[in-house]
Order: structure tokens, then sequence, then C-alpha cells
């Protein structure tokens, strides 16, 4: 670390909290999420082998959508000034959903290469305002609910 930059330091949210309050641009029944979580010294190599495990296996990942409620996932990699990397995860769900199902292989794979990788928990960064077609609102509010498509 170069010593004219400062240390970014990493405080996970306690693992009991509710979540934030949803600002009323977000669809009842849904949550809007921005986590981020720093990376393990020296596991950059395997973040980078664990988000490529997930986009070459794009369609099993996808498979697991209907069950979650997830209506949108991203994620980002950046290097803060300190030189420390960081994972951030951006998703908008359904307040129902089941979350990663580890007896799916996609989704054991996942946890497993996010423990390697990543340091225990995240932090969570308070939603503000959602905006988004009302075509597109009505089809995602549905998934939400149902895990499938409108007829």
């Amino acid at each position: 670390m170069d010593e004219k930059e400062p240390y970014v330091p990493y405080i996970p949210t306690p693992r009991d909290f509710p979540g934030f309050t949803m600002p009323s641009s977000v669809p009842q029944g849904m949550r809007l999420e921005l986590s981020r979580s720093r990376i393990k010294d020296g596991q950059d190599e395997n973040f980078g082998a664990w988000m490529e495990t997930l986009n070459n296996r794009y369609e099993e990942c996808e498979a697991s959508l209907s069950a979650q409620r997830t209506v949108l996932e991203a994620t980002f990699r950046h290097v803060e000034a300190d030189g420390s990397v960081w994972i951030y995860h951006l998703s908008l769900v359904g307040e129902n959903g089941s979350g990663l199902d580890t007896r799916q292989d996609i989704d054991a794979t996942h946890k497993a290469a996010s423990r390697q990788a990543k340091m225990p928990g995240w932090e969570e960064l308070e939603p503000k305002f959602l905006l988004m077609p009302d075509h597109l609102r009505a089809s995602m509010v549905h998934w939400a609910e149902h895990g499938q498509v409108p007829k």
C-alpha cells in the first residue's frame, strides 16, 4: 500500500441487519440491493475464475433465477486507491425468493468460490431510487411474485 493513499476499511453489515427501507420507486414486494465485499488478498485470480465460471455456465445460473425470484443480478470488480480489490453486487429480487440452493451444482460452486475469494459478509449500500419503463416494471413485478413470465 502506498503511504499517500488511505486504507479503505471493510466493515461488513451485521448478519441480522433486516435491510434498508425501500424507496417508493421500488415496487412493493421487491428489494433493490447493492452490496460490496473485499476480495481477500491474493485471491483476485480466483475471483476472476469464479466470474468466468458464472459466465460460462450462464444457462444454469439463469435456471436458478425463478426460485430465487431474482429479476436482475450484476457483479462488478473495483480496485480502490489503496490497491484493494472489491466485488460489487447489484440485485433486484422478490422478497419471497429462496436464495441460493446449494443442492444445485451451480449454486454450490458459486457459494464455494465466494468463500474462497471474498471476505465474509457484505457492506450494504442504501437504495434511494429505481427507474425503469412501465412495461419492464410490470414484467419484473410479475417475475418477482411468481418466478415466471407473465402470460
